[in-house]
């Protein structure tokens, strides 16, 4: 969502006339085309690895294979670490080329815009570090247990299938139960004779 506002607010109201003879649309950041393409860019990277790394974190149960459980949480680190940085550099860019722009009637109409994606870029830096440390936190949590191994598959690629257990083939006289709730009854009641054969 911070990606979406970063780019979006750029793209819509960061480029304005510097005056009202002049019709070419400068960037509002100090008139540094290369503040908004940076911004665009990053908010555009960041929206499209979140929805990728969405549906990965959504098939992760189905990845059988260990490797490949390994790879998606080491690319998952690797990205939100790299993203961490991109936005620490876009936020300092974009606040440096804010604070040297000189006011005008057309920066002031975009101001808030601006305001805005250095805000949220500077929210996304803290939203992709606390992604990164999530990741490690999962890729430890995977060496240390069975995050990456699944119960149901032998670590020998060669071994068999384990099969059903097997009993020792001798039936135990203890395998039934009593009934619950029922009378505890004399080995012989009254008027019954046991017959003799």
């Amino acid at each position: 969502i911070f990606s979406i506002v970063v780019f979006g607010s750029i793209v819509n109201e960061c480029y304005v006339n510097k005056d009202s003879h002049d019709t070419e649309l400068l960037c509002i950041f100090n008139e540094n085309e290369s503040a908004c393409s940076y911004g665009i860019a990053i908010g555009i990277i960041a929206f499209f690895g979140c929805i990728f790394f969405f549906v990965v974190d959504l098939h992760f149960q189905q990845i059988s294979s260990v490797k490949d459980r390994k790879r998606a949480v080491l690319l998952d680190l690797g990205f939100s670490g790299f993203l961490s940085f991109l936005w620490f550099v876009a936020f300092c860019f974009l606040a440096n080329q804010w604070q040297q722009t000189t006011m005008s009637k057309g920066v002031s109409q975009g101001a808030d815009a601006a305001r805005a994606a250095i805000a949220f870029s500077f929210f996304s830096i803290i939203v992709w570090v606390a992604l990164a440390v999530k990741a490690l936190q999962r890729y430890r949590l995977g060496t240390d247990m069975s995050l990456f191994a699944t119960d149901q598959f032998a670590t020998d690629p060669s071994a068999a299938y384990p099969g059903y257990p097997t009993g020792s083939g001798v039936e135990s006289t203890e395998t039934y139960q009593s009934p619950p709730f029922t009378e505890t009854l004399d080995a012989n009641p009254k008027g019954y004779q046991v017959p003799a054969y």
